[in-house]
């Protein structure tokens, strides 16, 4: 009886111990999974190259942070308007797709530390170069800009630009094609995007109206509220930052002047 109760006491030590075991890799796992980055496709941040793969300055910098936490980053497109729903249905970990930082935002969600400074810009035909210069010149016009964005927000703030005929499209990209296309006046993007694609390829027959900018702004990565995850990003920005990581990619896709210094 006695070696029965010995034998039974070893087990149960062993069982504890396994348990214990596994508990502490259970802890070590939860920074070694994959985390999925909500997108949209938005040249130079995110977009396919001519092989079809998903290249980019947010998809480099992404990978280049949770590679350094021991993570997989996993890249899905969603609608940008609906970008907040997607993160707190839990479809999505995080928002990293050169989002604009704004005190509606922060109420929120918990944003990561600022990375690159942008503005929006009025893209319109080369050949109305003439015809438009200033937000007041197009208060009849016909404007896109992507549902949810930046953009949209200048638009509706904009005292002239409230005056005119507005459209919402899904992508800033759709909205470069409304204006191509003849459908639209002008359309309100990025400039990091404008900077990218406008005056060249397929919208060598589009420009940037000079010398206008309609509001300066800060990207930065959008968390569920109170996600531990934002302050390990934050730190490994920060680490990409000093090491010259993110500068040699802010180079490769023409964002070296927009960087923010990180100290």
């Amino acid at each position: 009886m006695k070696k029965m109760m010995k034998v039974l006491a070893l087990a149960l030590a062993l069982v504890m111990t396994v348990s214990l075991l596994a508990a502490c890799g259970g802890k070590k796992d939860d920074t070694s999974k994959e985390v999925t980055i909500g997108m949209t496709l938005f040249e130079p941040m995110n977009y396919y190259d001519e092989n079809g793969k998903l290249v980019g300055f947010e998809t480099e910098f992404a990978t280049a942070v949770f590679e350094r936490l021991g993570m997989t980053p996993k890249f899905q497109e969603i609608k940008w308007d609906s970008k907040v729903m997607e993160l707190n249905s839990q479809n999505i970990d995080c928002l990293w797709n050169g989002m604009t930082s704004t005190d509606k935002l922060k109420e929120t969600l918990t944003l990561s530390i600022p990375y690159v400074q942008n503005y929006q810009v009025i893209v319109i035909r080369s050949e109305n170069a003439g015809k438009y210069k200033s937000t007041a010149d197009l208060a009849g016009a016909k404007i896109d800009a992507e549902a949810g964005s930046a953009g949209e927000k200048a638009v509706k703030d904009d005292e002239n630009l409230s005056k005119a005929t507005y459209t919402s499209v899904p992508m800033q990209t759709e909205a470069l094609k409304e204006v191509k296309a003849g459908a639209a006046d002008a359309c309100v993007l990025d400039f990091v995007l404008a900077n990218s694609m406008v005056g060249q390829g397929d919208y060598a027959d589009l420009t940037v109206i000079p010398d206008l900018r309609l509001s300066v702004e800060e990207y930065a990565v959008g968390f569920r509220k109170g996600d531990e995850l934002a302050e390990k990003v934050n730190g490994a920005i920060v680490e990409l930052y000093k090491d010259g990581t993110l500068m040699k990619l802010a180079e490769k896709y023409g964002l070296a002047d927009q960087l923010i210094e990180q100290k």
